[in-house]
C-alpha cells in the first residue's frame, strides 16, 4: 500500500483542474488519485475520494464548493479552494505565499486554504506592498485595466471564443468583459491588497487562450513618497522570490511593443512584475502572468506543496 500523501482533485475536468492535472501528473512523490468517470458527478463518491485524501483540491462551481466543504469538516482531509467561495471566508487561510511575512506559515499549518483568484492575486502583488510602505494612501483611489486569455473565464468563455461562428479567434483586439458588473474577485482585492474602498476594475479579454497583463497606472497625486521608491519597495519586498520577478526599469525610449507581452510567463507559475516611471511624476505598475499558471493551477500546487511539506517549488516550472 503506497504510503505517499494522496491529493485528489475535484473537478479535474475543469480548465483549472486540467492544468493541475498536468503539472501534478509526472510527480513521484504524491499519489495523484482519479474518481472513475461514470462517479465523477455523484456526490456520495466524490465525498469517499475526498475523505480518503490527505489533500482535496476544489475546482468547483462556488454552491458545490461551499455544499463539499462541509464533508470534511469533521476529517482529517485538507482543502484547497480554486473557487470564490472562500476567498474571504472565516477560518480560510489565503493561498498567496508572497503576500506577507507569516502566510507561508500559515499555509503550512492550514486545513482550509482559499486560492487566490488571477486579477487579484495580481493587483495585491503589486500594491499591498506600496500601502504597507505608505507609498500609496489605503483610501486611494485606484484603477486597473488587465487583459487575459479567454481560458481566464472558463469553460463557457473559452467555448465561446473558440467557436468558428463567432469570430472572436481573429479579433484583432481586446474586448470588454464583465466591465457592467462588480467583479467575484473585489472582496479579496481590498481585503487582502489593504484598501479601504473598491478600485475601479477593467477587465478585457484577448483573442489568445492563455496569458494575462494588469495594469495599475499612479497619478503623480496619489504617490506619497518619491516614484523611485515604487521600484524600490517592490524589488525589496520580492528579493528572493522563487516566482516573483521585478524587473529592472527600462531606460526611456526602449519600451517596445513586445515589452510587456501578456504571454512571456505562459505555462510557468511565474509573475514579472514591472514599474514604468513618467516624466510628470506618475508610475505605470504592469504585471505579466499566465492566469492558468500563478494565476490559478500553479498557486494551488505552490500551496499544496506547502502544506506537505515539500520544497515550495517542486514541480513548478518558471520563467526568467
Amino acid at each position: 500500500m503506497s504510503t505517499l500523501p494522496k491529493v485528489y482533485i475535484d473537478g479535474h475536468v475543469g480548465t483549472t483542474g486540467l492544468r493541475i492535472r498536468e503539472w501534478l501528473g509526472p510527480r513521484q512523490d504524491i499519489e495523484l488519485v482519479t474518481i472513475p468517470e461514470a462517479l465523477r458527478k455523484e456526490a456520495s463518491a466524490r465525498r469517499d475520494y475526498m475523505l480518503a485524501s490527505d489533500i482535496t483540491v476544489f475546482c468547483l462551481p462556488d454552491d458545490a464548493a461551499r455544499e463539499a466543504a462541509a464533508w470534511v469538516e469533521d476529517s482529517a482531509t485538507r482543502l484547497i479552494d480554486a473557487s470564490t467561495a472562500h476567498r474571504v471566508a472565516p477560518g480560510w487561510v489565503y493561498g498567496l505565499p508572497e503576500l506577507q511575512p507569516g502566510q507561508r506559515d500559515a499555509i503550512r499549518q492550514a486545513k482550509l486554504v482559499s486560492n487566490p483568484g488571477c486579477y487579484s492575486s495580481t493587483f495585491i502583488l503589486l500594491t499591498r506592498p506600496l500601502i504597507d510602505a505608505g507609498v500609496i494612501a489605503p483610501d486611494a483611489p485606484i484603477a486597473i485595466h488587465a487583459l487575459s486569455g479567454h481560458s481566464g473565464g472558463g469553460r463557457s468563455l473559452i467555448e465561446r471564443w473558440e467557436t468558428p461562428a463567432n469570430g472572436l479567434s481573429a479579433l484583432p483586439y481586446e474586448a470588454p468583459y464583465a466591465i457592467d458588473r462588480v467583479h467575484k474577485h473585489i472582496p479579496e482585492m481590498i481585503k487582502y491588497s489593504g484598501l479601504q474602498q473598491e478600485p475601479q476594475f477593467v477587465p478585457a479579454v484577448g483573442p489568445f487562450r492563455c496569458g494575462m497583463r494588469v495594469e495599475v497606472p499612479l497619478h503623480a497625486s496619489l504617490l506619497q513618497k518619491p516614484v523611485n521608491q515604487v521600484w524600490e519597495v517592490l524589488s525589496e519586498r520580492y528579493a528572493g522570490e522563487p516566482f516573483v520577478h521585478v524587473k529592472p526599469i527600462l531606460p526611456a525610449g526602449a519600451i517596445e511593443e513586445t515589452s510587456f507581452d501578456p504571454q512571456n510567463c505562459n505555462e510557468t507559475n511565474s509573475i514579472n512584475l514591472y514599474v514604468v516611471p513618467h516624466p510628470s511624476g506618475h508610475a505605470l505598475l504592469i504585471a505579466t502572468l499566465d492566469n492558468l499558471g500563478k494565476g490559478a493551477s500553479g498557486m494551488a500546487i505552490q500551496s499544496l506543496n506547502l502544506m506537505l511539506g515539500f520544497p515550495e517549488t517542486t514541480g513548478l516550472p518558471t520563467c526568467a
